[in-house]
């Protein structure tokens, strides 16, 4: 089956500004439906990727007319608060679009299907892809995409009953203005990407504005443990079905029998993947053996392997205080690896819960930071690399302890991303498995 299109967008023309994978799947998708694009990157290589496909034509945006464009596409990357295309397309009243946006113009032509909308600061992609697994495991057709896996608008439809399953960060959202899902979750709310909000009240303003495009009856379901999740659960319209959730839904004999899904946060995952599971009708002997064997993600308390008795885990995604957090309560003598770019000047959120740690092991640009935050409260070694921390913490380490790389930071002093670092740590980690 051919993949997605909207065939009464035929003889729109549309800017497209970031030519990366959702980018591209952008402009397949507008051809298709026999809309041509002005598009454009300011990467070489990405504009190469572009050139030659149909009804493209390659301009420089910040220069080319903006009139007769029905829309322009951005990349959820680009920053609305700061890049001067926004401001130029603002200026001309062209709309700003997203191709999660595009996606809802393609829904009317689809077979009968359900949409799933997940954001949330933490969380998201976990819930996304247990949610994406439950219902693949019960046999239903699902497909995963948004912030998570293949860009949507580059897959062929589902068959009749199918469920698409989209992680929305907060920068999709915004570049959204129908998106109406039949489910929709907010896992949490906590300091984040302020260099794109003016405060932190815009910025969860930003994930409220998920349940305002929603529709009569749709489900809102939302995660109390955070303040400001509380407060958007208070304001939701009284149109939707709000179902509230917590960590504490979930007990610890529960989680016990879900390997990929253990700390305090995954309970909070589990809480909303589940009720969104009930939501869409599945039974909960087939809710209980999807949790069971969920495999869990990539660099999210991923499991990498066990050496000598001691557990090897790789939460890297984990690129704040706030979502290291509940890493840190997972499990018992922890010996953490953190550091990285700092996000923040503190670690306030992580203090609580170092009952478990016995030492912290630091690495990168926040070391000096980090160690003068951490050094009343336990044993500091600074590691530098993360190399060299899993074998500093593998000489500290006793049968039955877990070594943990939860940065609550950022990668981007050592790593280009928190894929990169996570793969650090499993090399790492794998190098001393062969030499043991």
């Amino acid at each position: 089956m051919s993949a997605l299109a909207a065939p009464h967008l035929a003889g729109r023309r549309y800017g497209v500004f970031g030519l990366a994978r959702s980018g591209l799947a952008t402009l397949g998708f507008l051809a298709r439906s026999g809309a041509s694009a002005l598009a454009w990157d300011d990467r070489a290589e990405a504009r190469a990727a572009a050139a030659g496909l149909p009804a493209v034509e390659l301009a420089d945006l910040l220069e080319a007319p903006l009139e007769g464009l029905a829309g322009l596409v951005l990349s959820p990357g680009v920053p609305l608060n700061r890049h001067p295309l926004a401001a130029r397309a603002r200026a001309a009243g062209l709309p700003l679009l997203g191709d999660i946006e595009l996606f809802q113009e393609a829904r009317a032509g689809l077979p009968p299907h359900h949409l799933l909308g997940i954001t949330g600061t933490n969380g998201k992609s976990t819930t996304t892809a247990l949610l994406h697994h439950l219902l693949a495991h019960a046999g239903r057709p699902a497909l995963l995409g948004g912030n998570i896996g293949r860009p949507v608008l580059g897959e062929p439809p589902l068959p009749p009953g199918g469920t698409y399953v989209l992680e929305l960060s907060s920068f999709q959202i915004d570049l959204s203005a129908t998106v109406a899902c039949d489910v929709a979750i907010l896992t949490n709310i906590t300091p984040d990407h302020l260099d794109r909000y003016p405060s932190l009240a815009a910025y969860a303003a930003a994930k409220e504005r998920l349940f305002a495009m929603q529709p009569e009856g749709a489900t809102a379901i939302v995660s109390t443990d955070t303040a400001l999740a509380r407060a958007v659960a208070d304001r939701l319209p009284p149109h939707l079905r709000l179902v509230r959730v917590s960590a504490c839904d979930i007990s610890p004999s529960q989680q016990a029998h879900w390997p990929a899904l253990q700390g305090p946060h995954n309970a909070e995952n589990a809480a909303c993947a589940i009720a969104a599971a009930r939501a869409l009708g599945l039974d909960e002997s087939r809710i209980e053996a999807g949790l069971a064997s969920y495999p869990g993600l990539p660099h999210r308390m991923e499991i990498v392997t066990t050496v000598r008795g001691v557990r090897f885990v790789n939460d890297s995604k984990a690129t704040n205080p706030e979502s290291a957090a509940p890493a840190l309560r997972a499990y018992p003598g922890t010996h953490w690896i953190a550091g990285g770019q700092a996000k923040t000047g503190d670690l306030d959120a992580c203090l609580p819960h170092l009952g478990g740690v016995k030492a912290a092991y630091l690495v990168g640009e926040a070391a000096p930071l980090f160690a003068a935050i951490l050094t009343p409260h336990l044993p500091v070694i600074r590691s530098g690399t993360v190399a060299q921390a899993v074998l500093d913490a593998f000489e500290r380490a006793r049968p039955g302890d877990t070594v943990l790389l939860s940065p609550a930071c950022a990668s981007f002093d050592q790593f280009t991303d928190f894929e990169a670092r996570g793969e650090a740590f499993r090399a790492a980690v794998r190098a001393l498995a062969e030499a043991r």
